[in-house]
Protein backbone atom coordinates (compact mmCIF):
# COMPACT_ATOMS: atom_id res chain seq x y z
CA UNK A 1 0.00 0.00 0.00
CA UNK A 2 1.42 3.58 -0.93
CA UNK A 3 3.10 5.33 2.45
CA UNK A 4 0.76 8.22 1.10
CA UNK A 5 -2.64 6.52 1.69
CA UNK A 6 -1.41 5.07 5.06
CA UNK A 7 -0.37 8.34 6.33
CA UNK A 8 -3.69 9.72 5.19
CA UNK A 9 -5.45 7.07 7.07
CA UNK A 10 -3.54 7.67 10.16
CA UNK A 11 -4.47 10.83 10.39
CA UNK A 12 -8.19 10.51 9.38
CA UNK A 13 -8.35 8.19 12.21
CA UNK A 14 -6.27 10.40 14.24
CA UNK A 15 -8.68 13.38 13.52
CA UNK A 16 -11.77 11.23 14.00
CA UNK A 17 -10.69 10.22 17.40
CA UNK A 18 -9.78 14.02 18.28
CA UNK A 19 -13.47 15.04 16.89
CA UNK A 20 -15.73 12.89 19.45
CA UNK A 21 -13.42 13.12 22.18
CA UNK A 22 -14.21 16.95 21.87
CA UNK A 23 -18.30 16.39 22.45
CA UNK A 24 -18.09 13.72 24.80
CA UNK A 25 -15.46 15.30 26.97
CA UNK A 26 -17.29 18.30 27.36
CA UNK A 27 -20.51 17.15 28.51
CA UNK A 28 -19.22 18.19 32.01
CA UNK A 29 -19.00 21.42 31.20
CA UNK A 30 -22.34 21.74 29.74
CA UNK A 31 -24.53 19.58 32.05
CA UNK A 32 -24.26 22.87 34.91
CA UNK A 33 -25.76 24.96 31.95
CA UNK A 34 -28.31 22.79 31.36
CA UNK A 35 -29.16 22.71 35.08
CA UNK A 36 -29.98 26.01 34.46
CA UNK A 37 -31.57 26.48 31.26
CA UNK A 38 -34.03 23.59 32.15
CA UNK A 39 -33.97 23.59 35.56
CA UNK A 40 -33.34 20.04 36.01
CA UNK A 41 -31.75 17.64 38.59
CA UNK A 42 -28.86 16.23 38.76
CA UNK A 43 -30.31 12.64 37.85
CA UNK A 44 -31.56 13.94 34.90
CA UNK A 45 -28.66 16.15 33.46
CA UNK A 46 -26.76 13.07 34.15
CA UNK A 47 -28.26 11.80 30.96
CA UNK A 48 -26.04 13.63 29.02
CA UNK A 49 -23.40 11.60 29.95
CA UNK A 50 -25.61 8.20 30.35
CA UNK A 51 -27.48 8.45 27.30
CA UNK A 52 -24.48 9.01 24.57
CA UNK A 53 -22.89 6.48 26.40
CA UNK A 54 -24.79 3.65 26.62
CA UNK A 55 -25.75 4.48 22.98
CA UNK A 56 -21.73 4.11 22.06
CA UNK A 57 -22.02 0.65 24.25
CA UNK A 58 -25.46 -0.62 21.98
CA UNK A 59 -23.52 1.02 18.74
CA UNK A 60 -20.30 -1.30 19.56
CA UNK A 61 -21.73 -4.31 20.16
CA UNK A 62 -24.65 -4.51 17.94
CA UNK A 63 -23.42 -2.81 14.96
CA UNK A 64 -19.51 -3.73 15.12
CA UNK A 65 -19.69 -6.62 12.65
CA UNK A 66 -20.72 -4.01 10.17
CA UNK A 67 -16.76 -3.02 9.61
CA UNK A 68 -16.09 -7.13 8.75
CA UNK A 69 -19.04 -7.67 6.76
CA UNK A 70 -19.67 -4.37 4.07
CA UNK A 71 -15.74 -3.14 4.85
CA UNK A 72 -14.37 -0.68 7.25
CA UNK A 73 -14.25 2.38 4.26
CA UNK A 74 -18.72 2.20 3.90
CA UNK A 75 -18.96 1.90 7.74
CA UNK A 76 -16.93 5.06 8.66
CA UNK A 77 -18.67 6.71 6.24
CA UNK A 78 -21.70 5.88 7.73
CA UNK A 79 -20.75 6.65 11.34
CA UNK A 80 -19.50 10.05 10.16
CA UNK A 81 -22.31 11.03 8.28
CA UNK A 82 -24.82 10.04 10.90
CA UNK A 83 -22.62 12.14 13.64
CA UNK A 84 -22.58 14.95 11.01
CA UNK A 85 -26.87 14.94 11.16
CA UNK A 86 -26.72 14.97 14.54
CA UNK A 87 -24.37 17.74 15.36
CA UNK A 88 -26.03 20.27 12.88
CA UNK A 89 -29.80 19.19 13.98
CA UNK A 90 -28.39 21.13 17.45
CA UNK A 91 -28.64 24.30 15.41
CA UNK A 92 -32.68 23.85 15.50
CA UNK A 93 -33.63 22.34 18.40
CA UNK A 94 -34.41 23.85 21.98
CA UNK A 95 -36.02 21.23 23.89
CA UNK A 96 -33.81 19.29 26.29
CA UNK A 97 -35.88 15.89 25.46
CA UNK A 98 -34.72 16.87 21.93
CA UNK A 99 -30.61 17.34 22.90
CA UNK A 100 -30.90 14.29 24.50
CA UNK A 101 -32.45 12.34 21.25
CA UNK A 102 -29.47 13.87 19.40
CA UNK A 103 -26.50 12.85 21.87
CA UNK A 104 -28.20 9.28 21.93
CA UNK A 105 -27.90 9.38 18.21
CA UNK A 106 -24.32 10.73 18.08
CA UNK A 107 -23.49 8.14 20.42
CA UNK A 108 -24.95 5.24 18.33
CA UNK A 109 -23.22 7.16 15.70
CA UNK A 110 -19.39 7.15 17.14
CA UNK A 111 -19.95 3.43 17.98
CA UNK A 112 -20.12 2.81 14.28
CA UNK A 113 -17.30 4.41 13.21
CA UNK A 114 -14.94 3.80 16.00
CA UNK A 115 -15.58 -0.06 15.25
CA UNK A 116 -14.62 0.86 11.80
CA UNK A 117 -11.62 2.86 12.61
CA UNK A 118 -10.66 0.36 15.29
CA UNK A 119 -11.28 -2.49 12.48
CA UNK A 120 -8.62 0.20 10.24
CA UNK A 121 -5.83 0.60 12.45
CA UNK A 122 -5.32 -3.12 12.52
CA UNK A 123 -5.16 -3.17 8.70
CA UNK A 124 -2.54 -0.92 8.36
CA UNK A 125 -0.61 -2.22 11.08
CA UNK A 126 2.18 -4.83 10.01
CA UNK A 127 2.76 -6.32 13.55
CA UNK A 128 1.04 -6.08 17.09
CA UNK A 129 4.03 -3.83 18.38
CA UNK A 130 2.77 -1.16 15.11
CA UNK A 131 -0.60 -1.76 16.07
CA UNK A 132 -0.24 -0.84 19.92
CA UNK A 133 1.51 1.80 18.94
CA UNK A 134 -0.42 3.43 16.39
CA UNK A 135 -3.69 3.11 19.16
CA UNK A 136 -1.84 5.30 21.91
CA UNK A 137 -1.20 8.00 19.46
CA UNK A 138 -4.79 7.72 18.39
CA UNK A 139 -5.77 7.66 21.88
CA UNK A 140 -3.36 10.28 22.16
CA UNK A 141 -5.63 12.48 19.61
CA UNK A 142 -8.28 11.54 21.63
CA UNK A 143 -6.73 12.97 24.99
CA UNK A 144 -5.91 16.39 22.96
CA UNK A 145 -9.93 16.52 21.99
CA UNK A 146 -10.46 15.77 25.21
CA UNK A 147 -9.08 19.33 26.45
CA UNK A 148 -10.04 21.20 23.71
CA UNK A 149 -13.92 20.45 23.88
CA UNK A 150 -14.34 22.33 27.53
CA UNK A 151 -11.86 24.32 26.30
CA UNK A 152 -14.20 25.83 23.20
CA UNK A 153 -17.54 25.67 25.80
CA UNK A 154 -15.80 27.77 28.34
CA UNK A 155 -14.58 30.12 25.99
CA UNK A 156 -18.57 29.88 24.06
CA UNK A 157 -19.96 30.84 27.40
CA UNK A 158 -17.31 33.73 28.27
CA UNK A 159 -18.33 35.11 24.96
CA UNK A 160 -22.31 34.77 25.34
CA UNK A 161 -22.83 31.99 23.04
CA UNK A 162 -24.92 29.07 23.50
CA UNK A 163 -23.01 25.66 24.24
CA UNK A 164 -24.52 23.91 21.45
CA UNK A 165 -22.46 25.34 18.83
CA UNK A 166 -19.75 23.33 20.14
CA UNK A 167 -21.41 20.58 17.96
CA UNK A 168 -22.48 22.46 15.31
CA UNK A 169 -18.35 23.13 15.04
CA UNK A 170 -18.23 19.12 15.63
CA UNK A 171 -20.64 18.66 12.65
CA UNK A 172 -18.23 20.50 10.36
CA UNK A 173 -15.37 19.52 11.13
CA UNK A 174 -17.14 16.02 11.17
CA UNK A 175 -18.76 16.59 7.31
CA UNK A 176 -14.32 17.15 5.85
CA UNK A 177 -13.75 14.15 7.78
CA UNK A 178 -16.42 12.68 5.40
CA UNK A 179 -15.51 13.66 2.44
CA UNK A 180 -11.24 12.54 3.21
CA UNK A 181 -12.81 9.38 4.21
CA UNK A 182 -14.32 8.80 0.73
CA UNK A 183 -11.97 9.86 -1.44
CA UNK A 184 -9.21 8.00 0.34
CA UNK A 185 -7.97 4.14 -0.90
CA UNK A 186 -8.44 1.65 1.71
CA UNK A 187 -6.68 -1.66 2.36
CA UNK A 188 -8.78 -4.59 2.19
CA UNK A 189 -8.89 -8.57 2.94
CA UNK A 190 -8.35 -11.94 1.33
CA UNK A 191 -12.57 -12.63 0.90
CA UNK A 192 -14.10 -14.36 3.48
CA UNK A 193 -17.41 -15.49 3.78
CA UNK A 194 -19.76 -12.61 4.59
CA UNK A 195 -23.12 -14.43 4.98
CA UNK A 196 -21.55 -15.31 8.27
CA UNK A 197 -20.46 -12.05 9.40
CA UNK A 198 -23.51 -10.83 11.78
CA UNK A 199 -24.62 -10.39 15.57
CA UNK A 200 -24.63 -13.75 16.08
CA UNK A 201 -21.04 -14.31 15.17
CA UNK A 202 -20.29 -11.30 17.70
CA UNK A 203 -21.64 -13.05 19.98
CA UNK A 204 -19.46 -15.90 19.25
CA UNK A 205 -16.64 -13.97 19.49
CA UNK A 206 -17.46 -13.02 23.15
CA UNK A 207 -17.39 -16.13 24.57
CA UNK A 208 -13.95 -16.26 23.24
CA UNK A 209 -11.34 -16.04 26.89
CA UNK A 210 -9.63 -13.74 25.32
CA UNK A 211 -12.65 -11.49 24.40
CA UNK A 212 -14.00 -11.82 27.93
CA UNK A 213 -10.29 -11.30 29.34
CA UNK A 214 -9.99 -7.99 27.97
CA UNK A 215 -13.59 -6.37 28.16
CA UNK A 216 -13.44 -6.75 31.91
CA UNK A 217 -9.35 -5.58 31.83
CA UNK A 218 -11.22 -2.74 30.16
CA UNK A 219 -14.46 -2.15 31.84
CA UNK A 220 -11.84 -2.07 35.32
CA UNK A 221 -9.73 0.60 33.94
CA UNK A 222 -12.64 2.67 32.31
CA UNK A 223 -14.17 2.59 35.30
CA UNK A 224 -11.19 3.49 37.63
CA UNK A 225 -10.61 6.70 35.52
CA UNK A 226 -13.94 7.54 35.26
CA UNK A 227 -14.08 8.14 38.99
CA UNK A 228 -11.37 11.30 37.95
CA UNK A 229 -13.54 13.20 35.33
CA UNK A 230 -16.25 12.35 37.16
CA UNK A 231 -16.03 12.69 40.58
CA UNK A 232 -12.54 13.94 41.22
CA UNK A 233 -14.12 18.01 41.17
CA UNK A 234 -16.68 17.09 43.23
CA UNK A 235 -14.05 15.48 45.37
CA UNK A 236 -11.65 18.76 45.55
CA UNK A 237 -14.16 21.54 45.88
CA UNK A 238 -13.70 21.12 49.67
CA UNK A 239 -9.95 21.74 49.54
CA UNK A 240 -8.85 24.77 51.51
CA UNK A 241 -5.07 24.07 51.64
CA UNK A 242 -2.35 26.60 49.79
CA UNK A 243 -2.93 25.07 46.78
CA UNK A 244 -6.11 26.11 45.24
CA UNK A 245 -4.98 26.03 42.17
CA UNK A 246 -4.31 22.57 41.89
CA UNK A 247 -7.52 21.87 42.91
CA UNK A 248 -9.23 24.46 40.20
CA UNK A 249 -7.27 23.51 37.61
CA UNK A 250 -7.34 19.40 38.39
CA UNK A 251 -9.71 18.18 35.40
CA UNK A 252 -7.57 20.12 33.18
CA UNK A 253 -3.79 18.82 34.23
CA UNK A 254 -5.38 15.48 34.09
CA UNK A 255 -6.32 15.33 30.92
CA UNK A 256 -3.14 17.10 29.85
CA UNK A 257 -1.01 14.05 31.85
CA UNK A 258 -2.78 11.85 30.12
CA UNK A 259 -3.30 13.32 26.82
CA UNK A 260 0.89 13.95 26.67
CA UNK A 261 1.15 10.20 28.03
CA UNK A 262 -0.19 8.83 25.43
CA UNK A 263 2.21 10.42 22.42
CA UNK A 264 5.17 9.33 25.52
CA UNK A 265 4.47 5.46 25.43
CA UNK A 266 5.10 6.00 22.06
CA UNK A 267 8.51 5.82 22.67
CA UNK A 268 8.34 4.14 26.21
CA UNK A 269 6.92 0.53 24.37
CA UNK A 270 10.52 0.66 22.64
CA UNK A 271 12.40 0.76 26.00
CA UNK A 272 10.16 -1.45 28.45
CA UNK A 273 8.03 -4.77 27.65
CA UNK A 274 4.55 -3.91 27.22
CA UNK A 275 3.56 -6.50 29.76
CA UNK A 276 5.86 -4.67 32.77
CA UNK A 277 4.87 -1.49 32.19
CA UNK A 278 0.99 -2.08 32.83
CA UNK A 279 1.78 -3.79 35.73
CA UNK A 280 3.59 -0.75 36.90
CA UNK A 281 1.48 1.93 35.95
CA UNK A 282 -1.72 0.06 37.25
CA UNK A 283 0.02 -0.17 40.70
CA UNK A 284 0.96 3.40 40.31
CA UNK A 285 -2.73 4.27 40.11
CA UNK A 286 -3.75 2.04 42.85
CA UNK A 287 -1.58 3.64 44.89
CA UNK A 288 -2.63 7.19 43.76
CA UNK A 289 -6.08 6.79 44.92
CA UNK A 290 -5.37 4.39 48.13
CA UNK A 291 -2.93 7.63 49.07
CA UNK A 292 -5.38 10.05 48.63
CA UNK A 293 -8.16 8.18 50.31
CA UNK A 294 -5.26 7.59 53.39
CA UNK A 295 -4.05 11.35 53.20
CA UNK A 296 -6.65 13.25 52.15
CA UNK A 297 -7.00 16.00 50.32
CA UNK A 298 -3.66 17.75 50.64
CA UNK A 299 -1.88 14.61 48.43
CA UNK A 300 -5.35 14.06 46.63
CA UNK A 301 -4.95 17.71 44.91
CA UNK A 302 -1.39 16.31 42.95
CA UNK A 303 -2.15 12.45 42.88
CA UNK A 304 -5.15 12.59 41.39
CA UNK A 305 -4.37 14.41 38.00
CA UNK A 306 -1.13 12.82 38.30
CA UNK A 307 -2.40 9.55 37.91
CA UNK A 308 -3.11 10.93 34.26
CA UNK A 309 -0.05 10.11 33.42
CA UNK A 310 -0.12 6.62 34.47
CA UNK A 311 -3.24 5.73 32.93
CA UNK A 312 -2.20 7.28 29.28
CA UNK A 313 -0.70 4.02 28.39
CA UNK A 314 -3.34 1.48 29.80
CA UNK A 315 -6.22 1.95 27.91
CA UNK A 316 -4.95 1.78 24.35
CA UNK A 317 -2.68 -1.00 24.89
CA UNK A 318 -5.57 -3.08 26.43
CA UNK A 319 -7.54 -1.95 23.16
CA UNK A 320 -4.99 -2.89 20.91
CA UNK A 321 -3.76 -6.15 22.07
CA UNK A 322 -7.43 -7.49 22.52
CA UNK A 323 -8.06 -6.31 19.01
CA UNK A 324 -4.73 -8.45 18.19
CA UNK A 325 -5.99 -11.24 19.67
CA UNK A 326 -8.42 -11.81 16.62
CA UNK A 327 -7.41 -12.37 12.99
CA UNK A 328 -8.05 -9.02 10.77
CA UNK A 329 -11.42 -10.13 9.52
CA UNK A 330 -12.85 -10.27 12.75
CA UNK A 331 -11.36 -6.48 14.15
CA UNK A 332 -14.64 -5.08 13.60
CA UNK A 333 -16.93 -7.35 15.44
CA UNK A 334 -13.97 -7.31 18.66
CA UNK A 335 -13.47 -3.97 18.49
CA UNK A 336 -17.25 -3.37 18.76
CA UNK A 337 -17.23 -5.81 22.11
CA UNK A 338 -14.38 -4.31 23.41
CA UNK A 339 -16.37 -0.76 22.87
CA UNK A 340 -19.38 -2.14 24.84
CA UNK A 341 -16.93 -2.88 27.54
CA UNK A 342 -15.86 0.59 27.49
CA UNK A 343 -19.53 2.92 26.86
CA UNK A 344 -21.19 0.45 29.65
CA UNK A 345 -18.35 0.93 32.16
CA UNK A 346 -17.86 4.91 31.38
CA UNK A 347 -21.39 5.01 31.93
CA UNK A 348 -22.05 2.74 35.07
CA UNK A 349 -19.00 2.62 36.94
CA UNK A 350 -19.69 6.89 37.80
CA UNK A 351 -23.38 5.63 38.87
CA UNK A 352 -22.40 2.58 41.21
CA UNK A 353 -19.48 5.24 42.64
CA UNK A 354 -21.96 7.65 43.57
CA UNK A 355 -24.62 5.09 44.91
CA UNK A 356 -22.20 3.68 47.20
CA UNK A 357 -21.05 7.24 48.41
CA UNK A 358 -24.33 8.01 49.00
CA UNK A 359 -24.90 4.68 50.87
CA UNK A 360 -22.03 5.43 53.21
CA UNK A 361 -22.89 9.02 54.32
CA UNK A 362 -22.80 11.57 50.62
CA UNK A 363 -18.85 11.63 51.07
CA UNK A 364 -17.12 11.44 47.33
CA UNK A 365 -14.12 9.86 48.83
CA UNK A 366 -15.96 6.67 49.38
CA UNK A 367 -16.24 6.10 45.56
CA UNK A 368 -12.64 6.54 45.30
CA UNK A 369 -12.57 3.47 47.38
CA UNK A 370 -14.13 1.48 44.99
CA UNK A 371 -12.12 3.04 42.14
CA UNK A 372 -9.16 1.97 44.03
CA UNK A 373 -10.53 -1.85 44.30
CA UNK A 374 -11.00 -1.24 40.12
CA UNK A 375 -7.43 -0.44 39.91
CA UNK A 376 -6.14 -2.75 42.35
CA UNK A 377 -8.16 -6.05 40.24
CA UNK A 378 -6.88 -4.11 37.13
CA UNK A 379 -3.34 -4.67 38.64
CA UNK A 380 -3.69 -8.30 39.53
CA UNK A 381 -4.96 -9.19 35.86
CA UNK A 382 -1.94 -7.08 34.52
CA UNK A 383 0.35 -9.29 36.49
CA UNK A 384 -1.27 -12.41 35.99
CA UNK A 385 -0.65 -11.95 32.11
CA UNK A 386 3.24 -10.82 32.89
CA UNK A 387 3.74 -13.83 34.64
CA UNK A 388 2.02 -16.59 32.27
CA UNK A 389 2.13 -14.61 28.80
CA UNK A 390 -1.30 -15.93 27.30
CA UNK A 391 -1.24 -12.77 25.25
CA UNK A 392 1.74 -12.97 23.33
CA UNK A 393 1.57 -16.44 22.45
CA UNK A 394 -1.82 -16.07 21.23
CA UNK A 395 -1.28 -13.21 18.87
CA UNK A 396 1.81 -14.70 17.50
CA UNK A 397 -0.04 -17.90 16.32
CA UNK A 398 -3.04 -15.43 15.09
CA UNK A 399 -0.24 -13.33 12.79
CA UNK A 400 0.96 -16.59 11.58
CA UNK A 401 -2.29 -17.37 10.28
CA UNK A 402 -3.84 -14.30 9.47
CA UNK A 403 -4.30 -13.30 5.57
CA UNK A 404 -2.25 -10.30 4.21
CA UNK A 405 -3.98 -7.13 3.15
CA UNK A 406 -3.65 -5.41 -0.28
CA UNK A 407 -5.04 -1.99 -1.64
CA UNK A 408 -8.91 -1.23 -2.23
CA UNK A 409 -9.46 1.22 -4.21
Amino acid sequence: MQSSNIATIKWLTYLMFMMFAMTTDAVGVIIPEIIREFDLSLTAAGAFHYGPMAAIAIGGIGLGFLADKIGRKKTIIIGLALFSVACGLFAVGNTFSFFLFLLILSGLAIGIFKTGALALIGDISTTAESHTKTMNIAEGFFGVGAIIGPFIVTALLAGGVNWKFLYIIAGVICIVLCLIAAVVAYPKHIQVNTDQINLSRTITILKSPYAMGFSVLIALYVAAEAAIYVWMPTLLKDYTGSYTWAATWSLTIFFTFRACGRFLAVWFLNVVNWKIAMVVFSAAIAICYLASIYFGLAVAVFLLPLSGLFMAMIYPTLNSKGISCFPKHEHGAIAGVLLFSTAAAASFGPMIMGVYSDWMGGEARHGFVLAAGFAFLLCVGCVYNWIFDPTDRHIKAVEQLDPSVELNK
